[in-house]
């Protein structure tokens, strides 16, 4: 059963004297153009109760091979958690190693694979970057990135454009081989047996609450969780809500 839960809700009923002796060791995984920045706040505020590792997706070229970092880096048995690409890499890692994850946490994401529009997309930009025209995220990018009443919020832009800018145009072209030549998972959702947290801004346009839905629907234990007046950058735009949910989700 699918439980849908508000923000407000989530920030109600966390526990607050949740405290374990030992970390739980928890990845993190980041979205395209995006590196431990993007989850900073929260690795910072369940440093009490979480061992957080960001994955470094800048050299793989295949959801497979970003999945082999992360098996390879991890423990026997681990939290996961991905954002956007993230996610779809998250999904990879629950077809093939299901075994080793204990729970799993999906943002601003989503299963199905791309349309052959997306696709044509992609290869455009990765031609366009390829001769040189790779320009990161620009001011005329950032609302498919984040909301637009966070446009004039100065602190965030600069956290969302300095990543790009760290990622680089090597990284994106392998980033978006990797994107376009990912599995479709949809048909995977109805396996996943860990207690599952699905995250999404209200607002996001790059995969919109519809996916997360769907995606909540499939999977048998899931939570829905909405974030009000928040983009496609949850962890950034709004991070005490979702660190809340995280919270209350590595205590299932």
């Amino acid at each position: 059963m699918c439980e849908r839960l508000n923000a407000k809700q989530f920030l109600e009923t966390r526990d607050k004297k949740d405290i374990m002796a030992d970390k739980l060791p928890l990845a993190l995984l980041p979205g395209l153009l995006c590196d431990a920045a993007l989850w900073q706040p929260q690795i910072a505020a369940l440093s009490d109760l979480a061992d957080c590792w960001v994955a470094d997706f800048t050299t793989q070229d295949s959801a497979t091979a970003m999945v082999d970092t992360v098996l390879a880096a991890m423990p026997e048995r681990f939290s996961l958690a991905g954002l956007s690409m993230g996610g779809y890499v998250a999904l990879e890692l629950m077809a093939r190693a299901p075994e080793r994850v204990d729970r799993l946490a999906l943002i601003d994401t989503k299963a199905r694979g791309d349309s052959a529009e997306q696709t044509s997309r992609r290869r455009g930009l990765i031609e366009l970057a390829e001769k040189g025209q790779f320009k990161g995220v620009t001011p005329r990018l950032l609302p498919l990135f984040i909301h637009e009443d966070r446009l004039e919020d100065e602190v965030l832009t600069a956290i969302v454009t300095g990543m790009a800018e760290r990622v680089g145009k090597d990284a994106f072209i392998s980033q978006q081989r990797a994107i376009m030549t990912r599995r479709d998972h949809f048909e995977t959702l109805a396996g996943i047996a860990v207690p599952t947290l699905i995250l999404c801004g209200r607002q996001d346009v790059l995969t919109p609450l519809s996916e997360h839905e769907d995606m909540a629907a499939a999977i048998p234990n899931s939570e829905l969780m909405v974030v009000e007046d928040c983009g496609h950058l949850a962890t950034l735009e709004r991070p005490e809500a979702v660190t809340a949910a995280l919270r209350r989700w590595l205590g299932s």
